[in-house]
């Protein structure tokens, strides 16, 4: 009865044909030692034929035949029936058996044979003595091999999630007690341990990826769970600290908060002086993921104490030892469990995990009542010192280790023993939901069973009462990415937990009772009324508190949630009574603010529980507002009060429903926030913000509008008031959407020209073409704005800018009046001999085609102009000869006569530009021959035939353009290639 073997039929598939295999297995009292399966099949867990022949042997324990021991049938056999037996079993198997068979038989023959000098013989079917080792089959080199496999993947195609489903197999293995879960850690552990990538974290200083670090957590909670099995050896414990000690002092083994790379704080450590409550983190001893497994070693559970209450439902102290203070009991005569809480939580997750939920149960509920008794104490010591702490306006901390977020989760442990008494077990629990989720837990409540008088508890009120202690603790904000990291996800973790629970009528009196409780609670509250700067805050929190208390308590909800919105560590100062330790320091220089690397999150944070109190206060005027102050007060970021802004206005503005007016104005009065403190510094995101404004002013309506035009000089730069608000406020749109009479529209354009002409002075360069426009509806707004740009003109306005307004004007039909600006900026402007493709040249050519189409005294006043600032050849002989081939005065100003004749090149004014064409070829030539290759003299070739055209305008320029070539030859000899193209083309 100590071996079982049989063959296992495996049906065939569409794919695979039928397989047989050969299964073997031995067990010892109730567990399977070895397994054996023909599959080959290599895996931690029993291969599913293993399973299927025990599953087998326990369900039809009658069909399967019991033989004795092979041993016993042996002793009933004869000589030659013993001879039979053993060739008959050769024959059977000889290729396997026969080498073995002949080494058996030749010891056997050899009278000295170490075989000879024992008396008997083995019996694999005999079951093992008493004193041997008996555990669970486990194939160690399989377990190895594959931590190795999924740890080489680093996190991906789901080996985190392998990884951890083992993890949960120890936990598995230790609640059936099986003795193998310690060897499995162990096995994975040095997996760990020898992972590659350690070192080269190390070496780089970088930290452990995040999916990684949590699986190295786990590790050492697991660890601290197995160390503090109530039941284990000594020998064996000790066996476990030396392994433990061997691996955390190893180099790369990780650190309990985190990476290697924090190690770079301590250097300012050194130097600034070491505050009261933090000791110096030079001195403080390396603390790695197995210290406390390490600690938990030196725990034991002797204790008298300790041992009752772990027994018995029923353990209260004596009706007469109830007058005055007890260390071991609360006035109701129940008992408390005064250890460091998360080493205390980290007894009830042994417990847990060894299999022992009673006493895991038991010993929380004591643990509960001496978290009360603190509290009682804590708010009481409080009441004496309150008026002082709130002069200070600021409190030391009491608690420097909190419990969120702490490697050990103890409020999480509780929290889980609690409602794991309470979790309903549907018929089909295991069913999976639709949408591939598994259905949220369901939990009844189960009174608390206790030896004082019926308390009236139940588990699941106190799982909701011992999540809301932890996390309404204040503590002080961990060093280091990694553990600020953790608070938040073990924050967020509980919460969801949290919202599992269906609040009936005896949970929200508890939640309600531990809420009052929080605001009143001092400096043991991260909720009290004063907290220290450095302090977690409880955005987060409050926002399932307010969202929970709400439909039970709106003003209690309202009253936690306002308190909560503070981030003290962004106010600048710190208050005088502040002790803030310099291990957060980045730099040796004090800093303003600690190295709080979650910031940005916590900010969002803040910023969502605003927003919940926003939708929720949606058309009640008095929480609106207060809700607004404090959002006002407490939030520094303008991206996030933008953020906020927006959400109010999606509230105010639903698409089935007509708007809510009072939420309406709370986004405009954020929206107006943001823009003041963007104002004077770059926000990549102004534009939008701005557009984003006027969309909510127009929402809220004329007088909002007309607001925001008055008031423009405190909200907007100068060319965001004409270009982007002016001149939406006046859009067609706008006054659609507005459906406004006649008096209203002409209150908005007044406003909107008086803006523009405000911003035309104080930003001629950027407003001038915006105010024009938006001033052209009235005439004496419009001559302003146009004196405005004449003043401007000569200093500070480029000639793009002029040209712009000029052909601006042209096209309102103000052709004299562009004909200035465009004089104005031909002063402005200088184009070199060689800047022939200068974007300027289009507006030279446009202002020159406008004063000839004016007439003679337009052009004679420009072509100086034209002289003075164009040396470019092509640019003149183009501008020549345009004024050649028309009359000009073709624009018919009234009141003028033209002549209709063509201009002459010999006479005043296209004589001078005649002239200076000629001598801008002449200096060309020259610059370009100075430094001229082969490769460009066809196009030099070109050039001159060009210039020829120019000269031969002129009465004697054919005599000219001879002497000027022969010139050329004269001088440029040396370049006798070039010489003789240019003799070839011109003679």
């Amino acid at each position: 009865g100590f071996h079982l073997s049989g063959t296992v039929t495996e049906p065939a598939t569409t794919t695979e044909p039928e397989m047989t295999y050969k299964v073997a297995i031995s067990f010892d009292r109730c567990k399977i030692t070895s397994v054996t399966c023909g599959c080959g099949n290599k895996d931690i867990f029993y291969c599913a034929h293993v399973v299927a022949l025990s599953l087998y042997r326990i369900r039809k324990p009658d069909q399967v035949k019991l033989r004795l021991p092979i041993s016993e049938t042996l002793f009933q056999m004869n000589r030659d029936q013993l001879q039979k037996f053993v060739q008959y079993l050769i024959t059977a198997h000889h290729t396997e058996v026969l080498p073995t068979a002949q080494k058996l038989a030749d010891e056997i023959l050899s009278s000295n044979s170490e075989i000879n000098q024992v008396h008997g013989a083995p019996d694999p079917t005999a079951g093992a003595s008493i004193d041997d080792e008996n555990c669970w089959h486990l194939d160690e080199e399989q377990v190895r091999e594959q931590v190795k496999l999924f740890l080489s993947q680093g996190g991906y195609y789901g080996s985190g999630k392998q990884l951890n489903s083992m993890f949960a197999k120890v936990r598995e293995m230790l609640r059936m007690r099986d003795s193998n879960g310690a060897r499995m850690l162990t096995l994975i552990t040095e997996q760990f341990m020898a992972d590659p990538r350690l070192s080269l974290w190390r070496q780089q200083g970088t930290g452990i990826t995040e999916k990684c670090r949590q699986l190295w957590d786990e590790l050492g909670a697991l660890w601290v769970c197995v160390v503090l099995n109530p039941h284990c050896k000594l020998e064996e414990k000790s066996c476990w600290l030396r392994q433990l000690r061997k691996w955390g002092e190893m180099d790369v083994c990780p650190l309990e908060d985190g990476n290697y790379g924090n190690e770079l704080p301590n250097i300012t450590n050194a130097l600034t002086q070491s505050s009261g409550h933090s000791q110096d983190s030079l001195a403080r001893p390396r603390r790695t993921v197995f210290t406390r497994a390490i600690e938990g070693c030196d725990l034991h559970w002797q204790d008298s104490h300790l041992q009752r209450i772990i027994s018995s439902d029923f353990y209260v102290s004596p009706s007469y030892q109830r007058e005055g203070e007890s260390l071991l009991f609360n006035s109701q005569g129940q008992p408390l469990w005064l250890e460091h809480v998360p080493t205390a939580c980290a007894r009830v997750d042994a417990l847990r995990s060894h299999g022992y939920p009673r006493e895991a149960l038991r010993l929380t509920v004591a643990i509960i009542n001496t978290l009360r008794l603190q509290q009682q104490r804590q708010l009481e010591i409080y009441k004496h010192q309150k008026k002082e702490l709130l002069q200070r306006g600021a409190t030391t901390i009491t608690n420097l280790e909190g419990w969120v977020g702490h490697p050990l989760n103890p409020i999480g442990c509780l929290f889980l023993t609690l409602t794991e008494a309470c979790r309903l077990e549907e018929e089909n629990c295991l069913e999976i939901s639709d949408a591939g989720d598994s259905k949220p837990p369901v939990y009844q409540h189960v009174p608390v069973v206790t030896g004082s008088q019926d308390s009236g508890e139940s588990y699941l009120s106190l799982a909701l009462e011992v999540a809301l202690m932890g996390m309404g603790q204040q503590r002080v904000m961990p060093e280091g990415l990694y553990a600020q990291d953790k608070v938040c996800r073990n924050e967020e973790q509980i919460i969801a937990r949290l919202q599992d629970l269906e609040l009936d009528p005896v949970l929200v009196q508890t939640l309600r009772k531990q809420c009052i409780l929080l605001l009143e609670g001092g400096p043991f509250s991260g909720l009290g009324e004063v907290i220290h700067r450095e302090s977690v805050p409880m955005h987060t929190f409050a926002k399932y508190l307010f969202s929970a208390l709400l439909p039970h308590d709106a003003d209690l909800a309202y009253k936690l949630a306002l308190r909560a919105m503070r981030l003290p560590v962004l106010e600048t100062t710190a208050p005088s009574g502040d002790v803030t330790h310099p291990h957060h320091l980045v730099s040796v220089v004090p800093s303003r603010y600690p190295r709080w690397f979650t910031l940005g999150h916590l900010e969002s944070q803040q910023c969502e529980l605003a927003s919940t109190m926003l939708t929720a206060a949606k058309g009640d005027m008095l929480r609106l507002r207060t809700v607004l102050e404090a959002i006002q007060k407490n939030i520094h970021s303008s991206s996030l009060i933008f953020k906020l802004a927006q959400d109010a206005f999606k509230i105010a503005t639903p698409a089935d429903s007509n708007s809510d007016t009072t939420l309406l104005n709370v986004a405009l009065e954020l929206g107006l926030q943001v823009m003041r403190m963007t104002l004077s510094t770059l926000n990549w995101r102004r534009r939008e913000m701005v557009r984003w404004l006027v969309t909510c002013a127009t929402e809220v309506g004329v007088r909002a509008l007309v607001s925001i035009l008055q008031s423009w000089y405190s909200l907007f730069t100068p060319t965001e008031a004409t270009s982007i608000v002016a001149a939406t406020v006046m859009s067609h749109n706008t006054i659609l959407r507005l459906s406004l009479d006649y008096p209203q529209r002409e209150e908005l354009a007044s406003c909107a020209r008086t803006l523009a002409l405000q911003c035309a002075m104080k930003d001629p360069q950027n407003c001038a073409l915006s105010a024009l426009t938006l001033c052209e509806k009235d005439h004496i707004a419009f001559e302003t704005a146009y004196q405005i740009v004449i003043d401007a003109a000569s200093t500070g306005m480029t000639y793009t800018q002029l040209f712009t307004i000029a052909r601006y004007m042209e096209h309102r039909g103000y052709p004299l009046r562009a004909f200035k600006l465009a004089s104005l900026a031909m002063t402005h402007l200088n184009l070199a001999y060689n800047q022939d493709t200068h974007p300027a040249i289009n507006d030279v050519l446009w202002a020159c085609a406008l004063s000839h189409s004016l007439g003679k005294n337009e052009l004679a006043a420009i072509i100086p102009l034209v002289v003075k600032s164009v040396h470019c050849a092509t640019v003149l002989s183009d501008i020549l000869r345009r004024c050649t081939m028309t009359a000009p005065g073709l624009a018919g100003i009234p009141g003028r006569r033209n002549s209709g004749k063509l201009m002459s090149t010999d006479k005043a004014p296209l004589r001078q530009l005649l002239d200076a064409t000629i001598s801008a070829y002449i200096n060309t030539t020259h610059s370009r021959l100075t430094h001229i290759s082969p490769r460009h003299y066809g196009e030099f070739i070109e050039f001159l035939s060009k210039a020829r055209e120019t000269f031969l305008l002129a009465q004697d320029g054919h005599i000219q353009f001879a002497q000027f070539i022969d010139n050329l030859k004269q001088i440029y000899k040396g370049k006798k290639k070039l010489m003789l193209l240019v003799r070839e083309r011109f003679g």
